[in-house]
């Protein structure tokens, strides 16, 4: 069967509102959980945690579906091809930084709980080096469009930005609120606009 354009467009727009959903829950409620009562919410919470953790290996499996999908509605650009091996690298890292999280249950401590989820987040920064490189091919790939490119730029500047920082700055926790607007302003709106372009307008023409 032929997926037309329409269709993709509608897949991966689709899939992007899943990830924001599952990327949502799985970081502003069940990691801040583990890392201001790790010790309660694996006592407590074991449930809400697994579902966070679940959540995660969602978000890279549509990030999967997404590689594919704006891969196959733009496969005539040049720059497609390696922003979708970006974008899959990232999917892949994501996938095993997941594995960080499930140790949780098996750590008696806070610190040890503490430790996992650090492991989880340094694997995670090295995947969201290679999605920033994927975001700044894909302003590219996308540049017909009206302004959003220029956010999904920024977005992946601030990625790539944001990561190098962690590993080369010392006292990088002093800075930390500053790089997480950075990072956080232009991807929201950036790919919110761009889910929402390829929902109500992507592979019309």
């Amino acid at each position: 069967m032929l997926i037309t354009s329409r269709q993709l467009a509608l897949i991966a727009g689709g899939s992007y509102l899943v990830i924001f959903v599952a990327a949502i829950f799985a970081n502003f409620f069940v990691l801040d959980l583990l890392l201001h009562n790790p010790l309660e919410a694996i006592a407590e919470q074991s449930f809400v945690v697994r579902v966070g953790i679940m959540a995660f290996l969602i978000t890279a499996v549509f990030d999967v579906i997404v590689a594919w999908a704006l891969y196959v509605l733009y496969k005539t650009h040049p720059l497609t091809l390696p922003s979708t091996y970006f974008r899959l690298a990232h999917a892949i890292i994501m996938g095993v930084a997941v594995f960080a999280l499930l140790n949780v249950f098996a750590e008696d401590s806070a610190q040890a709980i503490l430790a996992q989820v650090t492991v989880f987040n340094n694997i995670w920064l090295i995947g969201l080096l290679f999605f920033g490189v994927h975001l700044l091919f894909l302003s590219r790939i996308v540049k017909h469009i009206t302004f959003i490119p220029y956010l999904l730029f920024a977005a992946g500047v601030m990625y790539i930005v944001d990561t190098g920082a962690h590993f080369l700055l010392e006292n990088y926790y002093l800075y930390a609120g500053i790089f997480l607007t950075l990072v956080a302003i232009p991807s929201i709106f950036g790919e919110m606009a761009f889910s929402i372009w390829l929902l109500v307008k992507g592979g019309k023409n």
